[in-house]
């Protein structure tokens, strides 16, 4: 998982229209994580954003180099926290048209929220594997009818065996790193060993991402052990605005 799919290469196999954003225009148009123009992709959080100023907060993220937006959303029953709705990722559409939304359920019931988020202007959507267990083909298939790409998650506590049956059916597998709920947690490195099993099992045009305590200290074990999509919400929106490029880079490994 080191090169960028060609394009038309694993794209949401759907009849479903939809009008994506952030390359994804399209049903059958590949879009930010099936056919990415670069990797690895930075993807600030917006859990760690300013959130009496978001769209302007999220812009400058975006404007420093990353890549896409990462938007946590909790239930307060699977993960002992609420944080946000389809209104704000709604709004959030608005303000940044071209934005690439990663939409990351960590939720009882994910698929009581596919069509909101959908309709909301979302491109991606992951579940955990936790919440869906077999359900899990049945869901990323449904995802996919709603004409965006479809990812499964697990939790540090999680084998890396409760995923494996699934990942053929996924567009992304996410590692969470850090226990879900709250931002700003230490990174927990046991997760690298069970990402390297992923990163053995993925195609080209699957995406490895991980989530949780991710910065410019602990990203590069984050790609030795083959992520290409790192999530970073406190390393990046803890640097005041105009300041976050040099921690971007520093994630993504370039420069």
């Amino acid at each position: 998982m080191v090169s960028p799919a060609p394009a038309g290469v694993g794209t949401p196999g759907s009849a479903a229209p939809h009008t994506g954003h952030g390359s994804h225009t399209l049903v059958g148009v590949p879009n930010l994580f099936t056919a990415p123009n670069r990797l690895p992709l930075v993807a600030p959080s917006i859990l760690a954003a300013d959130f009496a100023d978001l769209a302007d907060d999220a812009r400058d993220a975006l404007d420093a180099g990353g890549d896409l937006l990462h938007l946590d959303v909790m239930d307060g029953h699977f993960v002992p926290n609420l944080t946000i709705g389809p209104p704000l990722c709604r709004s959030l559409r608005r303000a940044l048209p071209d934005a690439f939304l990663d939409v990351h359920l960590m939720v009882e019931n994910p698929e009581m929220f596919f069509e909101p988020f959908a309709r909301a202007g979302a491109d991606h959507l992951t579940f955990h594997v936790e919440a869906a267990g077999e359900r899990t083909p049945d869901l990323c298939a449904r995802i996919r009818d709603l004409g965006l790409t479809a990812g499964v998650s697990l939790n540090p506590p999680t084998p890396a065996g409760a995923l494996l049956p699934y990942v053929e059916h996924a567009d992304l597998v996410l590692v969470m790193s850090v226990n879900p709920g709250f931002g700003g947690q230490s990174f927990i490195p046991e997760v690298l060993d069970k990402t390297r099993t992923f990163d053995a099992r993925l195609r080209p045009d699957q995406r490895l991402e991980m989530d949780g305590g991710v910065g410019s200290d602990t990203a590069a074990a984050c790609r030795e052990a083959g992520c290409d999509v790192l999530v970073a919400g406190s390393a990046v929106f803890g640097h005041p605005r105009g300041d976050r490029s040099g921690e971007i880079v520093a994630i993504r490994g370039s420069g």
